[in-house]
């Protein structure tokens, strides 16, 4: 498949970012209500562990907390890990930190920042009808790779998350990132 085809306007899925400045990739999904239940996806442990990564955190900003991410349990729906993700089979266990915690509208936490400057994630929520629009802001990320990475890693995340809301059995997250890698590079 050639690049053109990759990014025919039939082949592009819903839900894609938008590269709103450099470095800088924004999501918008509506929903199923109320608020407080998608507030609860986003910042309770187990719940949160059901389309991204379980961790506890406290709920204020300038707390630190760790996520651990297992893509490959987001789904009864089991395929191989692609072999470049082996590593990260048992797991992998990420160290974050809270900037904003606005109950029930307002999330920012800081993201990565191994051997590089964090990036940060805001999550924004806002009550539109019976549903809720979620407004997902990945800043300061580094180069194209990441932006890459990150808009297929999301925009997996996101569907996961709007298949659970809705009472759907997901894909596998590795099926969804699959198909979406080559459309976000």
């Amino acid at each position: 498949m050639t690049a053109a085809e990759q990014t025919a306007p039939e082949t592009i899925p819903d839900g894609m970012g938008t590269i709103v400045e450099p470095g800088t990739i924004r999501f918008e999904r509506l929903l199923p209500g109320p608020i407080e239940r998608v507030w609860a996806y986003l910042t309770e442990s187990e719940k949160r562990g059901q389309w991204l990564a379980s961790g506890e955190m406290e709920p204020r900003a300038g707390t630190a907390f760790s996520l651990h991410f297992d893509n490959s349990g987001l789904s009864p729906v089991r395929i191989p890990t692609p072999e470049r993700f082996h590593r990260y089979d048992a797991g992998i266990t990420t160290a974050h930190q809270i900037t904003r915690f606005e109950p029930p509208r307002l999330l920012a936490i800081t993201w990565g920042g191994g051997t590089e400057e964090p990036s940060e994630v805001t999550f924004e929520l806002a009550e539109e009808g019976e549903g809720v629009r979620l407004i997902l802001t990945h800043s300061r990320l580094p180069d194209a790779r990441s932006m890459t990475n990150v808009g297929a890693g999301w925009h997996s995340h996101l569907s996961i998350l709007a298949d659970k809301l809705s009472g759907r059995t997901p894909p596998s997250f590795w099926t969804l990132f699959g198909k979406l890698e080559p459309v976000y590079s």
